[in-house]
C-alpha cells in the first residue's frame, strides 16, 4: 500500500472519528472470541487506538470457556440449563477468581503493553452492580440479575484517561457472589453511561435470515421489529439473549447497538471508522 492510499484511508475515517470523539462506546468481549491470542491482541490494539483518537472505550468481558476450563481442572463438571451456566456457591467463587482475577488483569496488561492506560473493575468495585438472585423457570443458583447500576467508578476512570475493563461478576447486599451475564452487564452499564454505541463481539456474523447461511446477514434491525422476527424463528436459541440485550440498551437510551463477529480482524475499526457494516445494527 503506497503512502497516498494510506493518507486517503485516514482522510476517509475523519468523519467517523469526529462522530465518536469524546463519546462513550461500550464493547462487550467474551466467549470463544477471546480464545485466539493473535485476535485478542489485535482487539486490544484497536481499543487502544480508539482511546488515543479520543473515543472513551469501556470494555466489559465475560469468559465462559475459561471458567469451564478451570472447573474441569478442579474436577467440577460444568452444568448448563437453557444455555445458562448453573452456578452453585463453589462455582461462583471460581467465576469470581477467573473473571475478576485472571481474565480481567490479563486484559488490563495487554492494553497497557499496547500503549493504553487501563484499570480493572468488577461489579463489586464501587458498588457498580447491585444484584439479586435471578428468577426464571429453572433455578440457576448464584446467577445474578442486576437491580442497580452505579456508573461513577467508570466515569471517574474515563475522565482520567483510562480504559475501564469490567468483569461481569458482582454481589448482593448480603455479600453473596453472583455470576452475571456479560451481555446484560454491558447493556446496563452502556445505558447508565448514556453511551453512543454498544458493541457485542461474538463468534458469529450477526443476525442471519438463515442461521446456516452467513451470506444472509441482516445488516440493520429496528427494535420494534424484534418481536415479529422472534415469532418467525429468525431470532432463536442463543441469539435471543444477545438481541434482547441490544434492544434493552437502545430502549434505555443507548443510541445504537450492534452484534459483530469478533473473529474478523479489526472488526471494531471497520464498524466504527468506515461505512462498511460487519454485523447487525439495532436502533
Amino acid at each position: 500500500m503506497d503512502i497516498s492510499t494510506k493518507a486517503q484511508i485516514l482522510s476517509d475515517a475523519m468523519p467517523y472519528i469526529q462522530k465518536y470523539y469524546d463519546k462513550i462506546v461500550v464493547v462487550k468481549y467474551g466467549g470463544n472470541a477471546m480464545l485466539n491470542e493473535e485476535l485478542k491482541n489485535a482487539v486490544m490494539r484497536d481499543i487502544v487506538m480508539l482511546s488515543l483518537i479520543g473515543v472513551k472505550v469501556v470494555l466489559v468481558h465475560g469468559g465462559g470457556p475459561e471458567i469451564s476450563d478451570m472447573l474441569k481442572r478442579v474436577g467440577k463438571e460444568s452444568k448448563f440449563i437453557g444455555g445458562l451456566r448453573y452456578t452453585d456457591e463453589e462455582t461462583a467463587e471460581i467465576v469470581q477468581m477467573v473473571l475478576a482475577g485472571k481474565i480481567n488483569k490479563n486484559l488490563v496488561g495487554m492494553l497497557t503493553r499496547h500503549g493504553g492506560k487501563a484499570l480493572g473493575f468488577c461489579g463489586m468495585d464501587g458498588n457498580m452492580f447491585v444484584c439479586k438472585k435471578a428468577k426464571g423457570e429453572a433455578d440457576l443458583g448464584f446467577v445474578g440479575e442486576i437491580t442497580q447500576v452505579n456508573a461513577q467508578p467508570v466515569l471517574d476512570a474515563l475522565d482520567n484517561g483510562y480504559i475501564p475493563v469490567v468483569a461481569s461478576v458482582s454481589s448482593d447486599s448480603e455479600g453473596n457472589i453472583y455470576n452475571v451475564n456479560a451481555d446484560t452487564a454491558a447493556a446496563r452499564i452502556a445505558a447508565a453511561l448514556k453511551a453512543e454505541n454498544l458493541i457485542l463481539m461474538t463468534d458469529i456474523r450477526g443476525l442471519l435470515m438463515d442461521k446456516n447461511d452467513e451470506s444472509t446477514l441482516i445488516s440493520e434491525v429496528n427494535v420494534s421489529d424484534v418481536p415479529s422476527l422472534k415469532k418467525k424463528g429468525i431470532i432463536s436459541g442463543g441469539m435471543i439473549p444477545k438481541v434482547d440485550c441490544c434492544v434493552e440498551a437502545v430502549r434505555r437510551g443507548v443510541k445504537q447497538s450492534i452484534i459483530i463477529d469478533g473473529r474478523i480482524p479489526h472488526a471494531i475499526l471497520i464498524d466504527m471508522l468506515t461505512s462498511e457494516g460487519v454485523g447487525t445494527l439495532f436502533k
